[in-house]
């Protein structure tokens, strides 16, 4: 392996990366480095957050930057502030000691005025989000037509998010001479179009198979009930609380907040980051949070993304992301730098199928653990707490006359007896949250839905959502041509109808959804819904029939018109709603809930929901639901 001296790179900037405690390159950083300072090309990277990407590009930036020169000289776009401010900050650090260069951040969130008054006072790099940089280019306060250098960095998370379009208004106002450097994480076909039409003949550097996981990283998962989650993130956080240094992954806004309230109530050093935070409120937790003051860090997957943090020890997904892709985004904060790490998944009994698609999508072989139980904890807390006063050292000093005349008592007592009296003070306090706690795996002769749970509806069990008693359907005239996921729908219901989004279980189609709640809610749902428009379309909310349980994964049966051979079959995350048309003969089409899952025999094809019961045509379309673009800045 070469050193940063033997790959080109400058005294000043090694002057400054010594200092940062860089010792030896990471594999993107030497394949990249000299390929930037020697060839001129263009450069295709292939790369996982958390491999140290930032130096690759920033430091050969920095060396060819000419401090004289008082134009714009280098743009990196990013898809969120975090990371914006990171590679800024990373920028700034690296370039201590070569004077005169100056690196300007350009974020939404941020006063604009301030960030105008930095750019005109000279910048010779920005650092920018693609929204703010589209706001300041179409204010005439910016002008990019010089550029050398232009960096995509995330650039499947900015297609992901929404920014296809932006980056390709902003790429169209640079020059036609320059060097673009794009890193991804994932290589989908967006990404090689962009490429195609704004790199020149590029160099393609990989330092991992796409999607694929960092070999410090342990993927494990625990089975537990929906309703047992909560209790169970607890009970993980408890037996490694030596030592937990974490970010648990949730999937929207207000589980982030209500999760984060919990655990803060509950005594956990916790806060929590989602896009409903000022940023100077983000500032304030990420800097909390990088200084150890916050130990366990509540996050949204938009919110997380360009948050790099040094010695994760732990990843925590209470739920799967929705992208399979994010899975690899997400688990790879951790086991960074030569550390190990534990990606750590809370698995309800609908999610199988999903953990089954990353192993195959991202070559990682998750390891099944157990929650610990309550005397588990106890246990590792107790030996804990005797390891702490074993390695205490004695510090004599402190024992004067007055300490000593008060532990005349505690001298008087036999060993065994003050040892006893001295821990029971400590084996009280589990005594309330650990007597009698229950069990909280799943257990084994409960089978786990998921692949398997689209040929037998009985394998969703009673966590599928056919089958939760006490539960109404409702069809909600909105869907995912309104801009929903199953996330902001889920917030919008429950806002609307005042009640907690934990009580509620959704389905988004293209033009409707359907709703699965407690017959107590179904009122305030009908009310706050019923009569509103949402972007000036009309709102109908209607409860869709008495719900089947149990077995058969639940759901509702219609049938409208009649004679022709051909179906449509609609199929929820546990039941299915089945619908014959008297259309032509012979075909049909099935459309799944949260996953799809194909079988071939003899011609036909069926889908399955993570619970759902089985279903088949002789000759059919399949259609996945699309992404939702997201646009956060």
């Amino acid at each position: 392996m070469k050193n940063f001296s033997e790959l080109g790179v400058e005294q000043s900037l090694l002057n400054a990366i010594q200092e940062l405690g860089f010792e030896n390159p990471t594999p993107i950083q030497e394949q990249t480095i000299p390929v930037f300072l020697e060839t001129g090309r263009d450069i295709l990277g292939l790369a996982q957050t958390g491999t140290g990407k930032t130096a690759a590009f920033g430091l050969p930036i920095l060396q060819l930057i000419n401090p004289t020169a008082k134009h714009i000289q280098s743009l990196v776009i990013c898809p969120t502030r975090e990371l914006c401010m990171q590679i800024s900050r990373d920028l700034a650090s690296y370039s201590k000691h070569k004077p005169g260069i100056n690196v300007v951040a350009v974020y939404g969130g941020a006063s604009m005025e301030g960030q105008i008054r930095d750019i005109r006072r000279g910048a010779h790099i920005i650092v920018a989000t693609p929204g703010r940089l589209m706001d300041l280019m179409k204010r005439k306060a910016i002008n990019i037509n010089e550029v050398n250098f232009v960096v995509l960095d995330e650039a499947d998370e900015m297609l992901n998010m929404g920014f296809e379009e932006d980056v390709e208004y902003i790429l169209g106002h640079t020059p036609t001479e320059k060097r673009v450097c794009l890193f991804s994480a994932t290589m989908p076909k967006s990404i090689r179009n962009i490429g195609n039409r704004y790199m020149n003949d590029p160099v393609e550097i990989s330092v991992g198979k796409s999607n694929s996981g960092n070999a410090n990283i342990t993927h494990q998962y625990a089975i537990v009930h929906a309703k047992d989650k909560y209790a169970a993130l607890k009970r993980f956080v408890d037996f490694n609380s030596e030592d937990i240094y974490a970010i648990i992954f949730c999937t929207t806004r207000m589980e982030t907040q209500d999760i984060s309230d919990k655990l803060i109530k509950d005594g956990y050093n916790a806060d929590c980051l989602h896009g409903d935070l000022s940023q100077a409120q983000r500032e304030k937790v990420m800097g909390r949070f990088r200084s150890h003051a916050i130990k366990i860090l509540l996050a949204t997957d938009v919110a997380a993304r360009g948050i790099d943090v040094s010695g994760l020890t732990h990843v925590i997904h209470f739920h799967l992301p929705d992208d399979i892709e994010n899975y690899t985004h997400r688990s790879g904060r951790t086991g960074r730098a030569g550390n190990l790490g534990v990606s750590f998944t809370l698995l309800h009994m609908r999610e199988g199928g999903r953990l089954k698609d990353i192993e195959r999508m991202s070559n990682i072989k998750f390891e099944k653990v157990l929650i610990p139980s309550a005397q588990d904890v106890r246990d590792k807390k107790l030996l804990a707490f005797t390891d702490t006063i074993i390695n205490t050292e004695i510090e004599e000093n402190v024992f004067d006359a007055h300490v000593m005349k008060g532990i005349e008592t505690l001298m008087s007592l036999e060993k065994e007896e003050l040892l006893k009296k001295f821990l029971s003070l400590e084996l009280r306090r589990f005594s309330v949250d650990f007597a009698n706690a229950p069990d909280l795996n799943i257990n084994p002769s409960e089978r786990m839905g998921g692949r398997d749970g689209g040929r037998d509806g009985r394998e969703g069990g009673r966590e599928s959502r056919g089958g939760r008693s006490g539960e109404k359907r409702i069809f909600v005239s909105l869907g995912k041509k309104d801009g929903f996921d199953i996330r902001s729908f889920k917030d919008y219901v429950a806002a609307s109808a005042g009640i907690s989004w934990q009580e509620l279980h959704v389905d988004v189609s293209g033009v409707y959804s359907f709703v699965d709640a407690q017959e107590t809610h179904v009122p305030a749902i009908l009310n706050a819904l019923n009569g509103t428009t949402y972007n000036d379309r009309p709102v109908r909310a209607e409860v869709s029939g008495d719900r089947r349980g149990g077995s058969e994964g639940g759901g509702e049966r219609r049938s409208y018109g009649g004679g022709g051979g051909g179906s449509r079959s609609y199929g929820g995350g546990g039941g299915d709603r089945r619908r014959s048309d008297s259309s032509e003969g012979g075909g049909g089409r099935s459309f799944g809930g949260e996953r799809r899952v194909r079988e071939r025999s003899g011609g036909g094809r069926s889908e399955g929901g993570f619970g759902g019961g089985r279903r088949s045509e002789s000759r059919g379309d399949s259609f996945g639901g699309g992404k939702p673009k997201r646009r956060t800045d």
